[in-house]
């Protein structure tokens, strides 16, 4: 897990300066300490100790743990370091604790010296072994997936386990088109570039890598940035943002989309999406691919990254493609993620039987601070935006409203504040409590509303932090009905510790400290952390809440609960919610896009639960060809239930999957279904039904709308309660 905390970086700068190609090898003897390490170590555990809201003790028990992630970030896949190397580390297993409280940290130096120098060896190997010949008719498989797999006991068996994969490597190339030639030269500079990296590495790359696995032994979101992650950090918070708008983590050696950000070139785009993987990348529209496999997430993201208006070359392995599978390339043209992009938009669905909905669909919790700051009366924001757009669709006669929620990662905790006030009278909206214990309410003081009318929340896996702590408030006041998936489920507040501003001495060499503070906590006292905010009618889907989001991080922040806030929840008929849901799962279970949607992302969950491949040639093609006709069933399935005419092998063939529902499953259809002119989402129009029927139930109408009968509101949620989640960018 801890491959996928470490370096996580978000794709906004216009200009970089990348680490060149023929950047200079470090020496091993220039891999030790420095003195700024030193100072930062000092100031790093103070912090910790004194300031963060989990108090753990820096103890023997924590130093075997900090041990084991640091082991794990160097060698994560298993496949460099011997059980006689990790017999050696962990003669420091309680040790760590008091390197760092010493700041003396040569030994985990050395630790890095021995995996650079295993590392070298196993290049010189796997090029070594691409001059011979292989035989894809033997029956033999590779596991790809080694997180949890022994340490190769001896060299003989490293030497088995990188045959194996050099041979994967081989026929995954030759399967994706590739001449012999051009494998060779492909995998002989992905190996060979694979130490150059690793060798380029400096001292500070080093302690950045050894500090952070202390801090998210402590929590996920408490990390050290060096000096030169620190520039990066910087850019990924302003509010000028350009780049192609994704944000990246590394996983099992691959780059893996975490997030497409809204209103970016990628997603405006619609040929990128969360949970791809970044294989290769090129410059311009005719530019080389380069290879960049095993690369670090740094230098990936310095390739991507690039002036405005030019273009860079994606090749990517979507996201329902097994790790063997086909890939593609795409060209996005970086620009300006500009705030206009990431506004609220409001439009009007027609339910069945001609109900007027309106639908609000807030992409981020945003403020124009920058304008705000400089007295601009007119300056941008959700709160302003939502009540404009309220006042238009009012106009319009709609007899209800959503909020919708979707992929929403947070933004402005005052946006989720004030916007939480156009719904209610006055009140608290979220408390937040320190590492002191002390509990700060965040309150609406507005009085009045905005809308007053029946109102729905539609929320997914994605919505996090500010957009949980909006719809736990809409949902603990009864305002509203909460519909779709478990949210994320981060309910922590980071602050970024400038460790410069201690020692001037040593000239901006310390870099920055993100530490977790506080932790949110809705007004009837239950935690968003961890758990997220669970709706009122849940969604149906195949992936497991326990595998995504805050729940499936090491060392998370556990669901908590505090006193309920002094607060007043609107009256409501709680005994006609369960028609309501039951109606809505009869609709759903007839609905064949709805189906084909919960198809597709079966089949990309257990594409993904895949961890062996075959290496046999006619297998993996057999394999590659089924799925491709499974996926365009899939994507038929869907095109029917929209009214468009089925594709054809061949124009399947040429679409390359590239259709966003059918590609992002029940996520993307949580998104937004789109196909060529016509606008299609499955889980929108169902979330028109149910708010149709809602509003039957609250004005007490039992008379049956088309085929569905009528529910009502739900009942409040206990302090000890499911919540819902939060994911991440109230920092």
């Amino acid at each position: 897990m801890i491959r996928r905390l470490l370096l996580t970086l978000l794709l906004t700068l216009s200009v970089a300066t990348p680490v060149a190609a023929n950047a200079p090898v470090v020496a091993l003897e220039d891999l030790r300490p420095h003195a700024e390490h030193r100072r930062a170590t000092r100031l790093i555990t103070h912090v910790v100790a004194n300031y963060h809201y989990r108090n753990v003790a820096l103890d023997d028990a924590l130093s075997r743990q900090i041990l084991e992630r640091y082991i794990e970030a160097l060698d994560p896949t298993r496949s460099y370091l011997l059980q006689s190397d990790i017999d050696a580390f962990m003669q420091h297993a309680e040790r760590i604790d008091d390197y760092l409280r010493s700041s003396s940290l040569d030994p985990m130096f050395e630790m890095f010296i021995t995996f650079r120098q295993r590392l070298r060896e196993r290049v010189d190997h796997a090029t070594a072994l691409l001059d011979g010949e292989f035989d894809f008719t033997v029956d033999e498989s590779i596991e790809f997936d080694r997180e949890d797999a022994p340490w190769p006991a001896d060299e003989a068996e490293l030497d088995e386990l990188w045959r194996k994969r050099v041979k994967n490597d081989v026929l995954s190339l030759k399967l994706a088109g590739k001449e012999l030639d051009d494998i060779r030269d492909t995998l002989r500079k992905r190996y060979t570039g694979l130490y150059r990296r690793t060798a380029q590495l400096t001292s500070d790359d080093v302690y950045q890598t050894l500090i952070n696995a202390y801090t998210t032994t402590i929590d996920p979101h408490t990390a050290y940035f060096s000096p030169r992650t620190s520039e990066n950090f910087k850019i990924r918070m302003s509010l000028s943002l350009e780049g192609i708008g994704a944000v990246l983590q590394s996983e099992n050696e691959m780059t893996l989309v975490r997030e497409v950000v809204p209103g970016g070139p990628a997603e405006l785009s619609g040929k990128l999406h969360a949970d791809d993987r970044i294989v290769g990348i090129g410059q311009d529209a005719g530019g080389e691919i380069v290879d960049v496999v095993g690369w670090r997430l740094d230098d990936v993201v310095d390739l991507i990254r690039g002036p405005k208006n030019s273009v860079v070359r994606l090749e990517v392995l979507p996201k329902g493609v097994a790790v063997d599978g086909p890939t593609q390339v795409i060209e996005i043209t970086r620009n300006t993620i500009k705030l206009e992009e990431q506004a609220a938009k409001g439009s009007v669905l027609e339910v069945d039987g001609g109900l007027k909905v309106g639908v609000i669909d807030v992409p981020t919790f945003y403020m124009d601070f920058e304008a705000r700051s400089a007295g601009d009366s007119d300056y941008r924001s959700t709160t302003r935006d939502v009540r404009r757009i309220i006042d238009e669709l009012s106009a319009e006669g709609i007899a209800g409203l959503v909020i919708d929620l979707r992929s929403n990662g947070g933004g402005s905790l005052n946006e989720a504040t004030e916007l939480t006030g156009l719904f209610i009278d006055t009140g608290p909206v979220v408390q937040v409590r320190d590492s002191q214990g002390r509990v700060q309410i965040e309150r609406d003081r507005d009085n009045g509303v905005a809308w007053a009318g029946p109102l729905m929340v539609l929320v997914d896996r994605n919505s996090a932090s500010a957009s949980e702590i909006f719809a736990g408030a809409i949902q603990d006041y009864h305002r509203g009905l909460v519909v779709g998936e478990p949210t994320f489920g981060k309910g922590t507040v980071q602050n970024l510790v400038d460790l410069n501003r201690f020692d001037q001495s040593m000239k901006g060499k310390l870099g920055q400290l993100k530490a977790t503070i506080a932790q949110f906590f809705r007004v009837n006292g239950g935690s968003t952390q961890h758990r997220g905010v669970l709706p009122d009618i849940v969604l149906p889907t195949v992936i497991s809440m326990e595998d995504h989001g805050e729940r499936s991080l090491d060392n998370a922040l556990p669901w908590a609960s505090i006193q309920p806030a002094r607060y007043t929840p609107v009256s409501f008929a709680a005994d006609r919610l369960p028609r309501v849901r039951r109606d809505h799962e009869q609709r759903i279970h007839g609905d064949a896009a709805f189906q084909a949607i919960l198809d597709t992302e079966e089949a990309i969950k257990e594409a993904r639960a895949k961890t062996a491949v075959s290496l046999v040639e006619q297998t993996r093609r057999t394999e590659h060809e089924q799925a491709r006709r499974e996926q365009r069933e899939r994507e038929n399935a869907i095109r029917v239930a929209r009214g468009l005419e089925p594709l054809s092998e061949d124009e399947a063939d040429d679409d390359n999957g590239d259709d966003s529902a059918a590609h992002d499953g029940l996520e993307g259809a949580l998104d937004e279904a789109e196909d060529d002119d016509e606008g299609f989402d499955v889980v929108l129009e169902e979330a028109g039904r149910i708010l149709r029927d809602w509003i039957s139930a609250q004005t007490g109408d039992d008379q049956r709308l088309v085929d569905a009968e009528r529910g009502s509101v739900p009942p409040p949620l206990d302090a000890g309660a499911p919540t819902t989640g939060d994911a991440a960018r109230v920092q």
